[in-house]
């Protein structure tokens, strides 16, 4: 770990000095490249310092606590301790941050959640799902827009695509993928009795232009009127975008925009995050990698959560962790869970990292 955080220093610095550079400095694209190699490295730079000043501290402490006279050695074991702990914290953040990061995670997202098995009630949970991503991303100052809906004859939504943007998006939302089972009594359910239903998930990271080919000859693109929410023109004019890859049948539709140009270019960038992920998981399946961490693999086949309303109780399957806060999570309030999610994902890296 020291060879690495070494290598970092050095080449921070490094960087410091070739900022100060005319020439860099007259070169905007290298100034730009620079000062962002520099912003992910201060950080654990700055943390290493500060561990290399106390480990030094420790090392005199621990000659200080074998002193002739006692007070001196008091007071060197107790500041030892106390150094001690730190330089433990410290070194637990440094692992953190040289565990390799997931390329997409400071990416924004696209996501849609589908009513699945249990016909009203799972339209009726797949709109509580939107609602609670809808609280969290508030919480965290993201924003949504709604690409395209359809809405349940009894409420929620048959399906409903959205995006989210803002600050590291995809690190947090990524392990919703999958199919999220609700235990409940319906509202029309007249003998009280609970109700099991699913709603599916799938979170994309938006594909940047040179991640993925996309070539026109390939899209079919269809106009049609809109039938949701959006400007004056819904519902006079053929506002409403479906684009068909043919080489794939991948469909996007948008109509949740307030022009056809608007709705098309959401529609290209939805259908982008789509190829991308296509063609990433025909990758790994004939590679033979498909992830069979605890995390899963993603699927929106695959069982990951249950929220059980009876007893107020999530449990993510992945991770066989529970808790008696469905209220608050349903509310928004997913912060134990994710948290949860991210440090058994930690475990595993590091584990894999050490063998």
């Amino acid at each position: 770990m020291k060879d690495r955080l070494e290598t970092m220093r050095k080449r921070y610095y490094k960087i410091n000095e070739e900022l100060s550079d005319p020439e860099i400095v007259n070169n905007i694209d290298k100034m730009t490249e620079l000062s962002k190699e520099q912003r992910e490295l201060q950080k654990p730079v700055e943390i290493y310092e500060e561990y290399l000043d106390i480990e030094a501290s420790v090392k005199d402490l621990k000659e200080m606590s074998r002193d002739e006279d006692p007070e001196i050695r008091e007071m060197a074991e107790m500041e030892l301790e106390e150094n001690e702990n730190r330089l433990h914290e410290l070194e637990e953040q440094l692992q953190k941050l040289l565990i390799p990061k997931d390329p997409n995670d400071k990416k924004n997202v696209i996501v849609e959640i589908r009513g699945a098995a249990g016909g009203s009630e799972a339209n009726i949970f797949a709109g509580d799902l939107y609602r609670m991503y809808q609280k969290f991303a508030e919480k965290n100052g993201w924003t949504i827009q709604v690409i395209n809906a359809d809405e349940g004859d009894a409420g929620g939504f048959s399906q409903i695509e959205f995006t989210v943007k803002g600050d590291h998006v995809f690190s947090y939302l990524k392990y919703e993928s999958g199919a999220h089972r609700v235990q409940r009594v319906p509202e029309t359910e007249s003998q009280g009795r609970v109700h099991t239903s699913t709603a599916t998930v799938i979170v994309l990271p938006e594909a940047e232009d040179v991640e993925v080919e996309m070539h026109n000859n390939d899209l079919r693109i269809d106009t049609f009127r809109s039938s949701g929410a959006g400007g004056q023109s819904v519902n006079t004019t053929d506002s409403a975008v479906r684009i068909t890859h043919e080489p794939t049948g991948l469909v996007v539709t948008c109509q949740d925009g307030k022009s056809q140009h608007e709705n098309k270019a959401t529609a290209l960038k939805v259908m982008r995050a789509r190829l991308h992920d296509y063609y990433e998981r025909q990758r790994r399946e004939k590679e033979g990698e498909e992830r069979r961490s605890k995390l899963g693999t993603g699927d929106r086949s695959e069982k990951i959560r249950t929220y059980n309303f009876p007893q107020n109780r999530v449990t993510d399957h992945r991770i066989n962790f529970t808790i008696q806060q469905l209220d608050r999570v349903i509310e928004g309030k997913l912060e134990p869970i994710i948290d949860a999610l991210i440090d058994e994902e930690f475990q595993r890296k590091l584990n894999e990292s050490e063998s």
